[in-house]
C-alpha cells in the first residue's frame, strides 16, 4: 500500500515542488540560526540583520530536510485509517521540525504568535534558540516525534510505535553515529524476536549516512560501499541509496525502498534507506567535510566580514523571494508537496474506578502465591485491549508463567536479551495509545536508567504543551538482591528515579503477593504515570487486606492489628516498604506484643514510596498533620526499605524527623554473602530488629519543654 501511495504521488506531486520545499526548509534553517532581523533579505544584509551569536546544529538539518520534503506528498495523500509518523532519532534537528512545523501551518495553531505571516516569521526566525520551546525536538513542536535527548533509542522506538498496528507507518531517521550505539546495534536483530507475534505496521528505517559524529567521522563511514551492503543484509535488511542531491531520484528511492518493506516482524529481509549526503550540505566549500559544520559553521559573521559575505551568499543562494511571499508565507508551487495540518489526536478517556477494581483484585488474590496472582492480572489486562509484556528473557525466572491453557507462548509477551530494547518497545507502545509493562529483575533494570529519565523529560514537555495524557510507564521489579547473589544485588533504579524528583513518580512497595497483583491492576489502569512495582516473587508471607483501600488512595496506611489501640503518642513506630521490609517488622511487632504487652506501638505500611514526600513536592505526600498523624511527633520511629536508606531519607527532605528515625534497607556487602547474613549486615533480621526496638524503647523519654 505505501509503495503504490509513493509511487502515485511521485506522478502526481512533480519534482519542482519537493525541492522547493527542500530549498525552504534549509532557509529556514539557516535563517533561525544567524538572523535577527530583514528573515527573507527584503533589503541587503547588514551585519545589524546577524545574530551576535549564532546558536544551533545545522549539520544535520539539511538531509533531515529532504527527508521531510521527499515524503511531505506521501503525508498528504495518506488515507483515512492509516498514519505515517516521522520519527527523529537526533534531537538536533529543533530547525527543522520548527521549519516544517512551520510550512505546515501546524506551528502556528499549537503557537499563534508563530503563525504564517510576516510577525510570525520573524519571530521563529529572531527568537531561535527559543526559550518557550527550545532549540531541539520536543513536544512544544506539533508533527515531529522525538522521545527523549539520548542517542539510540529511536529505530527501537519505532518498532514499538507500529506492533499491533498494521495500519502504521513509522519512517526512522538515524544519525550514522547512532549507529555506533548498543541500543541501535541491538533494535536490527531484536526485531526477529517479533515474528509471529501479532499483526504489526512498517518501520522504515533511514540511515543518515552524512559521514560524521559531533567529532570526526564516524564508524559507519568508514565502510566500503560492498561492505556497507554486506552490512545491512546481514541484519536482515535490503539497503537502497541514495545520495539526495537529486530530488527525484531521493523520491523513486524512497518509493523503492517502501516497496521492499515488511510489516514487522515478517519472516524475509525487509528494507533500509541509506541517505549518503554529506553533513552540513550547503555550506560554504571550505568548511565541508569538517567538524565545523555540526553547529553554526560560521562562528561570528556579525563582527567577521569575510564570514559576514560568506553568509550573505550562502542566504542569497536559495533566492527566498522565490519560496515565500512578502508576508512570509509559501508560494503556491509549495502547497501540493507539504501535507495538511492535522488535528492532534484524541486523548484516552480517564480511568475509573481503579481503587475498586484493584481492591476486588487484591481481594480475590489473597493468600495466593505471586507465580498464581500475578500472571492472572496480565493475561486478563491483555484480553481488555491492546496491552503488552516486554522482559529481557526472564519470565521463567521471574515467576511469570504467560503461556496459554496449551501452554504455548502469548503472542502478547515478548522477551529479548536488551534491557534497553525492551524499555524502547513499551515507550514506542505507550507514546501511542496503548499500554505495556517491562519486567524485568531489579538489578538490571538500572540499564534503563537514561531511556527511563528521557520519556519523563519527554512526558513532562507534554504536559506541558497541554498534549493529552497517555498510558503509564509501568516497570515490574523483582527478583529482588535479598534473594539473589552478589552481582544480583541493585536497587539503585528506584533510588536514582526518585532523587530527579518527577512528580509523576510512584514507587509502589506492596507487603505481599496479594498487593502486588493489586498494585499493578492500579498502575496498568492510571495514565501519565510512571510506576515501579518493587515486589518480590518468592513472597510467602500474607497480611489483612482491611487497609488496602487507604494504601491504594493515600500510599499509606496504619495497620490496626498490629498497632495499640490506645490513643495519644506511641513509644515505638514500625514502618515498612516491601514485602520482605513488612515479613520482618510485622515478626517484630508481634514478639513485642507478646513479650511488652504493655508497650503502645504503631504499625504504619508504606504502599507508595513517594507519600514520605514533602508537603506539596508530590500528589500523594502527605500533609503536615497526615504525617504527624503516621509517625507521630516524639517516638522513635524504625522504618525499613527494600531499596536504599538513602532514598528514604532524601524523599523526607527537611521534614526529616531527625534521630528518632532508623532507616533500615539494603547495603552493598562488598562481597559474596548469605541470604541470611545480608539480612544481618543490613539490620533487617530478628535479633537485630529486636535489639534495635529494646534499646530504642528503653532510652529515656524525652521531656518536653
Amino acid at each position: 500500500m505505501w509503495a503504490d501511495l509513493a509511487r502515485r504521488t511521485n506522478r502526481l506531486v512533480p519534482d519542482v515542488s519537493v525541492t522547493a520545499v527542500a530549498d525552504a526548509l534549509d532557509y529556514l534553517c539557516l535563517a533561525q540560526l544567524y538572523l535577527h532581523d530583514n528573515p527573507l533579505l527584503a533589503r541587503p544584509l547588514t551585519p545589524a540583520d546577524v545574530k551576535p551569536r549564532p546558536a544551533g546544529h545545522w549539520g544535520v538539518c539539511p538531509p533531515v530536510n529532504r527527508m521531510l520534503a521527499a515524503l511531505g506528498p506521501l503525508q498528504a495523500a495518506v488515507p483515512d485509517g492509516y498514519e505515517l509518523h516521522v520519527l527523529h532519532g537526533a534531537g538536533h534537528a529543533g530547525p527543522s521540525a520548527l521549519a516544517h512545523a512551520y510550512l505546515t501551518g501546524r506551528l502556528g495553531r499549537a503557537h499563534p504568535g508563530l503563525s504564517q505571516g510576516e510577525a510570525g516569521l520573524r519571530e521563529l526566525v529572531a527568537g531561535f534558540p527559543r526559550a518557550d520551546i527550545g532549540g531541539e525536538i520536543t513536544p512544544m513542536i506539533p508533527g515531529h516525534l522525538h522521545t527523549g535527548g539520548q542517542l539510540g533509542p529511536a529505530l527501537a522506538i519505532g518498532q514499538g510505535t507500529v506492533l499491533d498496528a498494521p495500519h502504521r507507518l513509522s519512517v526512522v531517521l538515524i544519525g550514522d553515529g547512532e549507529c555506533e550505539t548498543g541500543t541501535t546495534a541491538a533494535a536490527w536483530l531484536a526485531s526477529r524476536a517479533l515474528h509471529g507475534t501479532g499483526d504489526h505496521g512498517t518501520v522504515l528505517p533511514v540511515v543518515l549516512l552524512n559521514g560524521q559524529r559531533m567529532g570526526g567521522p564516524s564508524v559507519l563511514s568508514t565502510l566500503s560501499h560492498a561492505e556497507l551492503t554486506s552490512y545491512f543484509t546481514g541484519l536482515g535488511h535490503r539497503p537502497v541509496y541514495s545520495d539526495g542531491r537529486d530530488i527525484g531520484q531521493l523520491r523513486q528511492a524512497v518509493a523503492e525502498a517502501l516497496g521492499a518493506t515488511q510489516p514487522l516482524g515478517s519472516a524475509g529481509p525487509s528494507s533500509v534507506l541509506v541517505l549518503t549526503l554529506d553533513k552540513g550540505y550547503g555550506a560554504p566549500a571550505r568548511l565541508t567535510g569538517t567538524s565545523a559544520v555540526h553547529k553554526t559553521p560560521l562562528r561570528d559573521p556579525a563582527a567577521v566580514p569575510a564570514e559576514f559575505d560568506a553568509l550573505a551568499d550562502w542566504l542569497t543562494s536559495y533566492q527566498p523571494g522565490q519560496l515565500f511571499t512578502f508576508s512570509g508565507r509559501p508560494r503556491p508551487h509549495l502547497l501540493p508537496a507539504l501535507p495538511p495540518p492535522r488535528p492532534e489526536p484524541d486523548g484516552l478517556p480517564a480511568p475509573r474506578g481503579c481503587v475498586a477494581a484493584s481492591a476486588q483484585v487484591a481481594a480475590h488474590a489473597a493468600g495466593r502465591p505471586f507465580a498464581q496472582v500475578v500472571p492472572e492480572v496480565l493475561r486478563s489486562r491483555a484480553e481488555q485491549g491492546p496491552f503488552r509484556v516486554f522482559s529481557p528473557d526472564e519470565l521463567a525466572s521471574n515467576r511469570l508463567d504467560l503461556g496459554d491453557k496449551h501452554g504455548r507462548p502469548v503472542p502478547w509477551a515478548v522477551e529479548v536479551l536488551s534491557e534497553e530494547v525492551c524499555h524502547a518497545w513499551a515507550q514506542g507502545y505507550t507514546e501511542t495509545g496503548r499500554h505495556a509493562l517491562v519486567a524485568t529483575y531489579e538489578a538490571f533494570a538500572p540499564i534503563a536508567l537514561s531511556l527511563i529519565q528521557q520519556q519523563l523529560k519527554h512526558r513532562s514537555v507534554r504536559r506541558h504543551a497541554g498534549l493529552a495524557p497517555l498510558p503509564s510507564l509501568v516497570y515490574l521489579l523483582t527478583s529482588l538482591g535479598w534473594h539473589n547473589t552478589f552481582t544480583h544485588q541493585n536497587p539503585s533504579l528506584t533510588t536514582a528515579l526518585l532523587a530527579g524528583g518527577d512528580p509523576t513518580l510512584h514507587v509502589l512497595t506492596p507487603a505481599d503477593s496479594a498487593r502486588t497483583a493489586a498494585a499493578l491492576t492500579f498502575a496498568l489502569r492510571k495514565l501519565d504515570r510512571c510506576t515501579l512495582v518493587v515486589a518480590g516473587k518468592q513472597t510467602t508471607v500474607h497480611h489483612p487486606l482491611e487497609t488496602f483501600d487507604a494504601e491504594l488512595r493515600n500510599g499509606i496506611a496504619i495497620w490496626p492489628h498490629l498497632t495499640h489501640p490506645s490513643p495519644g503518642e506511641p513509644d515505638l513506630i514500625l514502618a515498612s516498604a516491601g514485602d520482605l521490609p513488612a515479613e520482618a517488622l510485622t515478626n517484630l511487632a508481634r514478639r513485642l506484643h507478646t513479650e511488652r504487652p504493655d508497650l503502645r506501638l504503631r504499625y504504619v505500611h508504606v504502599h507508595d514510596l513517594t507519600a514520605l514526600a514533602e508537603d506539596g513536592t508530590r500528589p500523594l505526600a502527605l500533609t503536615p498533620d497526615g504525617f504527624a498523624r503516621h509517625f507521630g511527633i516524639r517516638a522513635p520511629i524504625v522504618l525499613a526499605t527494600s531499596g536504599h536508606p538513602a532514598a528514604v531519607h532524601a524523599l523526607l527532605g527537611r521534614r526529616h524527623p531527625g534521630p528518632r528515625l532508623t532507616v533500615l534497607g539494603y547495603l552493598d556487602p562488598g562481597r559474596p554473602v548469605s541470604q541470611s547474613r545480608l539480612r544481618q549486615l543490613c539490620g533487617l533480621d530478628d535479633a537485630g530488629l529486636w535489639q534495635l526496638a529494646t534499646t530504642l524503647t528503653n532510652a529515656p523519654k524525652e521531656i518536653p519543654e
